[in-house]
């Protein structure tokens, strides 16, 4: 894979243990679902750091003026949420963008056994809610998963031949370099947010190491 100046990996140490736990077999569903719901708010936090924001003033109760910021990007986000592990991850996101407007996308791809030919999947998308989107907008789309990135490609296609937000951004937990190849080549102006960056795909389309279907470990 290519250096991309636009991929940001979360380095954080909370969040490589949380991604540990996530990892381990033997995590069972509430704490799996709970740790995507605090890397959510994790990268949720390096996301805001990237935002633009403007210097206010206040009063305060001493008398004596503060000067601060005021994240005005953090006040125009719109936050895609691809069903369905991506629900206990956008919880996350939320507690930190509690401002967020969000759209959902049911997407899956469909599984043949061993992989299509150079991991090129058919996807199944069968409900779309996107609300408006704005071009002062931060568009989010949320995704604990970036593999062979044909799913994330359909969505972002379906988003973009329509919309021209200010950012888009793909924030997964674990991504693999071809899906993020894939991404970043279609999409030039897109950033990508994830925790790690794995080896690759097993023969199945599932990243290696991974941690498993992260739906079917949520949810049960």
């Amino acid at each position: 894979m290519k250096n991309y100046p636009n991929v940001k990996v979360i380095d954080h140490p909370l969040a490589q243990e949380i991604l540990t736990t996530l990892r381990d077999k033997n995590t069972g569903q509430i704490a799996f679902r709970k740790g995507l719901v605090k890397l959510g708010r994790l990268i949720a936090i390096e996301i805001v750091r990237t935002m633009d924001y403007k210097m206010v003033e206040v009063d305060t109760p001493t008398g004596v003026k503060a000067k601060g910021i005021l994240l005005t990007d953090a006040q125009n986000v719109m936050i895609v949420n691809v069903l369905r592990a991506a629900v206990p991850f956008v919880e996350g996101m939320l507690k930190v963008l509690p401002y967020a407007r969000q759209s959902i996308v049911s997407a899956k791809r469909i599984e043949e056994g061993i992989a299509a030919p150079n991991y090129n999947f058919r996807i199944e998308r069968s409900y779309s809610k996107i609300s408006k989107i704005y071009p002062a907008d931060t568009l989010i789309v949320a995704d604990p998963m970036l593999a062979s990135g044909c799913t994330l490609m359909a969505v972002l296609d379906e988003i973009l031949k329509c919309n021209s937000p200010k950012r888009t951004i793909v924030a997964s937990v674990i991504s693999a370099p071809l899906g993020i190849q894939r991404i970043v080549d279609k999409f030039p102006q897109i950033e990508v947010f994830t925790a790690s960056v794995d080896e690759g795909l097993n023969e199945h389309g599932y990243i290696l190491p991974g941690l498993g279907d992260a739906g079917d470990r949520a949810f049960g």
